[in-house]
C-alpha cells in the first residue's frame, strides 16, 4: 500500500475549512469519557479531569476511573473477545481494519486532527502526520504485511 497523503491546509481549502469547524465545534466542549467493559458504558461517578496541555484553565475531558472489580472484568471480557477475534477468518478481520482506516482517511479526519491539537497540543501537521496518517497506515500496513504472512504460511 501506498502511505497516506498528508494535507498542507492552505488557506481555503477544504480540509483546512474541515479542521477549523472540528475545533470550533470542540470549544467549550468537555468530553465525558466513560469505562468501557466489553461495549458497555460504565459511568463510575468516580472522575479526574483532563486539562489542555497548553491552556491547565481548559477542562476538555472528565473520565471514569475503574474500580479494581471493573479492571478484573474488563480483563476477562478481553479474553473471552480475544478469542473470538481469533476464531473470525481474516479476511473479515482485514475487512473491518481497511473500514476504519477508510473512516479515518475521510469521515473522521477533521475530528482526529481537531481532538489531537487540543489534547497533545499540536499543530496542523504535526497532528496530520503524528495522528491521521500514521494511524490509517498502521492498519493498511497491517493488513498488507497480514496477508503477505498468510501467503506464505
Amino acid at each position: 500500500p501506498r502511505n497516506e497523503p498528508v494535507f498542507d491546509f492552505k488557506p481555503g481549502s477544504q480540509e483546512r475549512a474541515d479542521v477549523e469547524k472540528a475545533l470550533s465545534d470542540l470549544r467549550g466542549h468537555v468530553e465525558e469519557i466513560p469505562c468501557v467493559i466489553g461495549g458497555r458504558e460504565v459511568f463510575t461517578g468516580n472522575t479526574r479531569t483532563q486539562v489542555a496541555p497548553y491552556d491547565h484553565q481548559r477542562a476538555i475531558a472528565n473520565f471514569h476511573l475503574a474500580s479494581e472489580d471493573m479492571i478484573k472484568e474488563a480483563i476477562d471480557t478481553a479474553m473471552v473477545v480475544r478469542r473470538e477475534w481469533d476464531n473470525t477468518p481474516f479476511e473479515h478481520r482485514a475487512s473491518i481494519f481497511l473500514r476504519i482506516a477508510d473512516l479515518l482517511s475521510t469521515k473522521y479526519r477533521p475530528q482526529v486532527l481537531a481532538t489531537t491539537m487540543v489534547g497533545q497540543a499540536k499543530t496542523v501537521l504535526q497532528a496530520e502526520i503524528d495522528a491521521t496518517c500514521e494511524l490509517i497506515d498502521f492498519y493498511r500496513f497491517a493488513v498488507h504485511y497480514a496477508a503477505e504472512l498468510y501467503r506464505v504460511q
